[in-house]
């Protein structure tokens, strides 16, 4: 696999630096991405980036993937409009661990050669005084220089500090130390971190330049892949909520399957060429059934399961669409009987829910009431109310349609504790509370 070809074809090809494809159709290559612990999750922005790395593997090469433990402290200001907030050491040393054990989810870490590796800048950052670190980076970079890039100008009016300015003086030097020791020969990452990147290849270049005299030969490469958008411009990634996170307890594999199953139309091809692995022939072929079809959503559906089962698993990804079905869609009886207790905490988190106890059960004298007293008002203010939707054909117990209100509350208990009422679309859980 060429891996550059792979990036053109899937839309992955942002800024090249010359002579990056000739360096990586001559031998395997070392690049590396880097990523600050500024959360204890990385999320589906990360992902564009990690696909990089994933790729860059299949095509043959050697993938490092950078934690860091010293940048986190000072915060990337590129694409922000002011200071980041900063982070004590075990807040980021709890993130870095977190970071760690998701990477390992899409590289291969004992494949030979080209196994991915993971390093952490804290490692080297640590060792290093303040006048060294001038002495060694700082000297051979301008302000001018510095300055110039996207990421200082457009923070000049509203002020920077000087840990911020120097960020890309630590990005630079992160590549400059992975060159001398690793031998990585290029560094990836999104548009927004193309005047990090080459403030480190231009910094490799000026002291290798001093070194060998050789000032105007590259040595070292640079590679981004454009920012995910939507169709009509804005930021994609963001749900109701906010960030979709890659760590299931922060954004559930429920939450996660149905941002991509919600996904428009319009942007679906780009995104499954962007954050799944499958051939260009059958994303065409998707395409086109697609195409064919729209109401099936058989893009969005591909798309959902491909990335949910990879950043999750198979497990999960099956769990989200039962949920699904059991919240949105056609479940039938059988379908219910057939979650788990486990599974009905996760697939109804963010569904009303309330408790009933024995007594109350047993003080109910029909349907009507039991339905009035269960859900403490919050779908049926009275037992009139419940009369009138159950005769509008509105009210389902366990995805069964209720006929009669003056029926006698007696009930199928899924796994023995919970009832689901339906009104209309919307669903409430009910528990039964034993102790109660």
């Amino acid at each position: 696999m060429d891996f550059i070809e792979e990036l053109r074809w899937r839309g992955m090809l942002q800024d090249m630096m010359p002579g990056t494809e000739e360096q990586l159709r001559k031998e395997m290559t070392a690049g590396y991405i880097g990523f600050d612990p500024t959360a204890s999750s990385l999320h589906i922005g990360n992902l564009a980036t990690i696909m990089l790395l994933v790729h860059f593997q299949r095509a043959g090469h050697k993938p490092f993937a950078l934690v860091g433990g010293a940048t986190g402290m000072i915060g990337d200001p590129s694409g922000k409009v002011a200071e980041r907030e900063f982070l004590s050491e075990d807040v980021l040393k709890h993130n870095q661990q977190s970071i760690h054990r998701q990477l390992m989810k899409f590289l291969h870490f004992d494949s030979g050669a080209n196994s991915a590796e993971m390093v952490n800048n804290y490692d080297w950052f640590k060792g290093i005084s303040f006048l060294e670190f001038l002495r060694e980076a700082g000297k051979h970079l301008t302000v001018n220089y510095m300055m110039a890039k996207d990421s200082v100008k457009k923070r000049l009016e509203t002020g920077i500090s000087f840990t911020e300015f120097s960020y890309q003086l630590l990005q630079g030097y992160d590549y400059y130390h992975l060159y001398k020791t690793r031998g990585v020969r290029l560094q990836m990452g999104g548009s927004d971190q193309w005047g990090n990147i080459t403030t480190g290849t231009e910094l490799i270049r000026r002291k290798e330049g001093s070194q060998t005299g050789l000032k105007e030969e590259y040595q070292a490469f640079a590679l981004t892949t454009p920012l995910v958008t939507k169709a009509d411009g804005t930021k994609f990634g963001k749900s109701e909520s906010g960030n979709v996170w890659l760590d299931p307890k922060m954004t559930t594999p429920y939450q996660f399957y149905q941002f991509w199953i919600n996904a428009a139309d319009e942007d679906c091809g780009r995104l499954l060429r962007v954050f799944t692995l499958l051939s260009r022939e059958d994303i065409e072929d998707l395409e086109r059934r697609h195409a064919e079809a729209p109401h099936l959503r058989i893009m969005q559906k591909a798309l959902a399961e491909d990335v949910t089962t990879r950043v999750h698993s198979r497990q999960g990804y099956d769990l989200a669409v039962k949920a699904s079905e059991v919240l949105f869609g056609k479940a039938t009886i059988e379908t219910l009987r057939t979650i788990q207790p486990d599974e009905f905490e996760v697939i109804f988190e963010g569904v009303p829910q309330t408790e009933i106890t024995r007594s109350d059960l047993e003080a109910s004298k029909d349907i009507a009431d039991l339905l009035a007293v269960a859900t403490r008002g919050e779908v049926y203010p009275s037992k009139g109310e419940v009369r009138r939707a159950i005769a509008q054909n509105a009210v389902s117990i366990n995805k069964v349609k209720v006929a009669d209100p003056a029926a006698a509350p007696v009930l199928e208990w899924l796994q023995d504790r919970y009832l689901i009422v339906s009104k209309g679309k919307k669903n409430h859980l009910i528990k039964l509370n034993e102790v109660g």
